[in-house]
């Protein structure tokens, strides 16, 4: 069984064998909320320039997104593309896929923080969607449109808390 750090390296490296090894330890969930919550600090640490209410709306939005992520992943992959799965494989799966997201902390830097930023998001999402393809058992096809429904819900639930804790300028901080 691997650490917790080569856990997070394994998933942001596309590692197969890492995303079927937490897949199937029931006990890595909270490992999975771990990283989350590492991304959720460094965005709200990357977002610091866009004040108080972008670091909370850079907590809140990472956290219940990975739960929304996981929970619609799980729903349109299992009911709608017939994949093999519960819950806690995809928030496993999903959670460790965030990894990349720790650029995020980065995003204070002028100009070159929005960069890694958005590196940061575009790897979190091949990352998911490695991480669906295993967690459901199935093709990359299905996985990138179970991503997709996903992660439209994701960015729906991070515009609603920005602009709930502090309007658009917030919106900075959670893209």
């Amino acid at each position: 069984m691997s650490t917790f750090t080569q856990r997070m390296m394994g998933a942001a490296m596309l590692n197969v064998a890492t995303y079927e090894e937490v897949e199937h330890d029931r006990t890595a969930t909270g490992q999975a909320a771990g990283v989350v919550a590492l991304v959720a600090v460094a965005s709200a640490l990357g977002a610091a320039r866009s004040g108080g209410p972008g670091m909370v709306s850079a907590l809140i939005s990472a956290l219940v997104g990975w739960a929304a992520w996981s929970a619609v992943t799980y729903f349109v992959g299992t009911r709608l593309f017939h994949g093999t799965a519960d819950w806690g494989e995809m928030a496993r799966t999903i959670g460790f896929a965030q990894t990349p997201g720790l650029l995020s902390l980065l995003g204070w830097i002028p100009i070159l923080g929005g960069l890694f930023a958005l590196v940061g998001a575009i790897w979190t999402l091949v990352c998911v969607i490695v991480a669906i393809r295993q967690a459901l058992d199935f093709d990359t096809g299905k996985a990138i449109g179970t991503a997709v429904v996903g992660f439209l819900v994701y960015v729906a639930i991070s515009v609603a808390v920005g602009l709930l804790f502090g309007g658009a300028r917030a919106l900075g901080s959670v893209f």
